[in-house]
């Protein structure tokens, strides 16, 4: 009857150990595809934080709606799931219309959730004013309309913005959908 040798637990561990470190060791090469940078190739210094207060108007009717629905709901939930509206919204330097324009809100809110007003927002800040003409801040998250104040997360932007991290609050100003956002975002 052949023999099956059986390895001792400590050449087990060692042997382990061993392919550990040689993947630590040959895991942290450059590849193909990527490679390590130094920030200031980009132009990146120093990181600053920066706090915007603006005024986003959900314009539902009337000749020239900034809000359009493009999915209705799909069945007869009190909250309208799975309704999706794609947005163009002004944002505004004051709760009123007449405020100076510094951006738009651009992209979609769905009603996200079967039991209360949870809306997935998915949108740009795009600004057309200033200093941070043509960037943008990117907003992703969970809208619970109801509550006093609600918190996304920034997950990037462009222009001044990139590599932009951060958050808004969202309180409703006004029922006609006038928002105030808060805006604390962390870029270069």
């Amino acid at each position: 009857m052949a023999r099956v040798p059986i390895f001792s637990p400590k050449f087990i561990i060692l042997s382990l150990i061993f392919s550990f470190a040689t993947i630590l060791v040959n895991g942290d090469q450059d590849h193909e595809f990527v490679r390590s940078m130094d920030r200031k190739l980009l132009g990146l210094k120093k990181e600053k934080l920066s706090h915007f207060k603006l005024y986003w108007h959900d314009i539902l009717t009337g000749p020239n709606p900034s809000s359009i629905q493009v999915v209705p709901p799909l069945n007869t939930s009190i909250t309208a799931f799975g309704l999706v509206r794609m947005i163009d919204n002004p944002l505004t330097l004051g709760p009123e219309m007449s405020s100076r324009m510094v951006g738009k809100a651009q992209g979609f809110y769905a009603q996200a959730s079967q039991q209360d007003l949870g809306l997935l927002m998915a949108m740009n800040f795009a600004f057309i004013e200033g200093k941070y003409n043509g960037s943008t801040i990117t907003v992703l998250g969970r809208n619970e309309v109801f509550s006093t104040v609600r918190e996304m997360p920034v997950i990037g932007g462009s222009g001044l913005f990139r590599f932009a991290r951060g958050y808004v609050q969202a309180r409703t100003h006004t029922r006609d959908a006038t928002v105030e956002y808060n805006v604390y975002v962390f870029h270069y």
